[in-house]
């Protein structure tokens, strides 16, 4: 039996606390054909499209973009949490379960006009990536797609994606907690 991109992520019981179920990509990314079939699909909607730069959410989307933006031949941008880009920055607030938390790129890592694919892991409520979506058009450049492994639609990441006017691509789907 052909095996899925779902097939290679681990289910944890009550990480990081009692009663969530966490998806492990790392096993996804340690097996070689489950991460390249990975990138081969993440990559396929956006085929024949101009992309400037993939802009990769920390810190799983780390490893993702790298691996787009070479597949594509483009730059990799990495959108940070506070204080860990040196020179000068733009930040974006966003709000966490208990509380808000700070995103930040480099001020000068996109030019106007760029055409930008956003990745990351996976889309869980969405304010990650909305906070990233807003610093990719904060520099003037222009999300042509957000693209994750994992989407948990249950938390309503993919509806608040969607209603900044932007389609999500995602490999797979979790329900539940």
């Amino acid at each position: 039996m052909k095996k899925t991109v779902q097939d290679y992520i681990r289910t944890i019981v009550d990480f990081p606390h009692e009663g969530i179920l966490f998806r492990d990509v790392t096993t996804l990314f340690a097996d070689p054909r489950g991460f390249r079939m990975c990138i081969d699909q993440l990559l396929h909607p956006y085929a024949g499209l101009e992309i400037d730069k993939v802009v990769g959410l920390e810190a799983r989307g780390f490893i993702l973009g790298g691996a787009i933006a070479h597949q594509l031949s483009t730059g990799f941008v990495p959108i940070r949490k506070k204080g860990k880009l040196p020179g000068a920055v733009i930040s974006q607030d966003y709000t966490l379960e208990y509380g808000t938390a700070v995103v930040e790129v480099h001020d000068d890592a996109l030019a106007s006009g760029e055409k930008v694919l956003v990745v990351d892991d996976l889309l869980a409520t969405g304010g990650t990536a909305e906070a990233g979506i807003r610093l990719v058009e904060k520099l003037g450049a222009e999300v042509v797609g957000c693209a994750f492994i994992v989407d948990l639609p249950d938390l309503g990441g993919r509806r608040r994606i969607e209603a900044l006017g932007h389609e999500v691509h995602a490999l797979c789907a979790f329900h539940g907690a």
